[in-house]
């Protein structure tokens, strides 16, 4: 589950903001037995993932609360990948810029698909991809699908830069079963 903020009103109707901090995170459905009815008023709009690795391909990073063995690890993966120790708001700081333009549109950038690490999101022939070991793993909502051959050549990729260097770094997201399966 994901967080951005309050994004939807007393009714719950979404609004026009997709954000309204820099924090986004990645939390765990079931943390220390707290009930939440989602989009109630006044509280922060959950957001719902497959899996780690769609959150982190929309920008976000482990929460350091709920998931903090998770958070320690993808920090200590940015440090590797960065060579400093960053804060929650300093590494949110540096993502933001990289996950969503002023416009508010994702930020893709191109990359050789053989250099991504396992973990990071493309698009190939038109729908989102798990890159994972030699192999793409096409997304939908439900699971992921049959495996394809990894291509070679450029792609166009989903993940926010700074994250696919904390992927590089040794950071292995929590993926769905289907991810398993396949």
């Amino acid at each position: 589950m994901g967080n951005r903020g309050i994004l939807h009103d007393g009714a719950r109707r979404l609004g026009a903001a997709r954000w309204r901090h820099k924090a986004w995170i990645a939390c765990v459905l079931s943390f220390k037995g707290r009930r939440r009815v989602p989009m109630s008023p006044g509280a922060y709009t959950e957001l719902f993932f497959l899996d780690e690795a769609v959150a982190l391909a929309a920008g976000h990073r482990p929460c350091a609360e709920c998931r903090r063995a998770d958070y320690d690890r993808f920090r200590a993966a940015w440090a590797r990948a960065t060579g400093e120790t960053a804060s929650a708001p300093a590494m949110d700081a540096a993502l933001h810029p990289a996950r969503v333009t002023r416009s508010r549109a994702q930020v893709r950038h191109v990359a050789d698909i053989a250099t991504l690490p396992d973990g990071a999101f493309v698009l190939h022939e038109g729908a989102p991809c798990l890159a994972i070991g030699d192999g793409l793993l096409p997304f939908t909502p439900g699971g992921y699908g049959v495996p394809r051959p990894r291509p070679v050549g450029p792609a166009t990729v989903l993940t926010p830069a700074p994250i696919l260097d904390v992927l590089r770094a040794g950071y292995a997201p929590a993926l769905h079963p289907s991810a398993r399966a396949a």
